[in-house]
């Protein structure tokens, strides 16, 4: 059986991993996309999908980056080679997998 985690210590380890996301700029999405099937991206879009309506897309990845995601882009992002995106593809398409227990 799988321990649900309080709500309290979601939120600090969701925090935590916002945190890291901001200090590893070097880590490119393209890349978190080719290893876990989500990015920094995703992270803003759940975001605003779960304030159901209180934050925009933009808003919420802004709260994600710490900064417009246009500018983080400018400034971090690199362009994207043709094995990051195979990988990528590769790794977004395991996401459709359905999840045990459900």
């Amino acid at each position: 059986m799988t321990l649900p985690i309080d709500d309290h210590l979601a939120a600090a380890a969701f925090r935590r991993l916002v945190e890291h996301l901001r200090l590893r700029t070097d880590v490119q999405n393209v890349d978190l996309m080719g290893v876990a099937g989500f990015c920094r991206n995703c992270l803003g879009d759940w975001v605003s999908e779960a304030s159901e309506g209180a934050l925009s897309r933009d808003q919420a990845r802004e709260a994600i980056y710490g900064m417009p995601q246009s500018e983080w882009k400018a400034r971090h992002q690199m362009p994207a080679t043709p094995e990051q995106l195979a990988r990528m593809d590769a790794s977004v398409a395991l996401n459709a997998r359905p999840r045990a227990g459900r």
